[in-house]
Parts: structure tokens; sequence; C-alpha cells
């Protein structure tokens, strides 16, 4: 058990600092950018969440993930915003990881989720 603490201390470490890679974009700054068609943003709630109502112009990153490239704009250093169901869903992380993987500069976390989206009153799309 004496071993397992340290171990477990790197990888809470690890992905914390991970985490912290990917910048949070406000709410007023993503509406913004939606507004100015100047994001792509990436949902990662899953299908079913998805049909449910997402943030306008998201793509279901759960459908996308064999052929992502072809749904990213061409612009490596465009605006990628990537969100999950709350402030304390880490799953976003997979999104922004394979945006950077294939060279996006440009990541961001949209750390409310879509929990956060709605109950900021905002629409969504279905």
């Amino acid at each position: 058990m004496k071993k397992m603490i340290p171990l477990l201390a790197c990888v809470l470490l690890s992905l914390n600092a991970h985490a912290e890679s990917f910048p949070d974009i406000s709410l007023n700054d993503l509406k913004a950018d939606i507004a100015a068609k100047k994001v792509t943003i990436l949902d990662v709630n899953g299908p079913a969440s998805y049909a449910h109502g997402h943030i306008p112009g998201a793509i279901d990153y759960t459908a996308h993930t064999a052929d992502l490239a072809k749904v990213l704009p061409a612009d490596k250093n465009a605006l990628i915003v990537a969100y999950c169901a709350n402030p304390h869903c880490g799953a976003y992380a997979r999104a922004a990881e394979a945006a950077a993987k294939l060279g996006y500069t440009n990541v961001q976390h949209f750390k409310p989720g879509i929990q956060g989206w709605v109950s900021a009153g905002e629409p969504t799309d279905k």
C-alpha cells in the first residue's frame, strides 16, 4: 500500500498538469467566437447527450474520433474548444488532446460544460 501512494500522487499530479495545458474559455468569449464564426466546438458528452442538446454548432466528438481531422479546420492555429458535462468532468481532455496531436495550437476548454451553458440560459441545438 505504501508503494501505491506515491504512484497515485504522480498520476494525479500528471493529470492535473495536463488538464491545465488547455486554457479555459469564458462563456462570453465563447459566445463572441461563435457569433464571429471563429471557433470549432467539440462536444465530448456522447451521442445521447449530444442528441438531447449541445452548444449550437458543436461537433459530436464521439462520432468523429476516427476522422477528426476531416471535421476540423485546415488552419492549425484555429480556435478549437472542447467541453463535456460540467466543471467536474475531465472527458473534454480526450478531444482536446486529439486536436493537439493533430497539430492544433489554440485548443481551449469550456469548463462549465453543457450544464453551465444551459444554466446560463443559452440555447442548445438538438
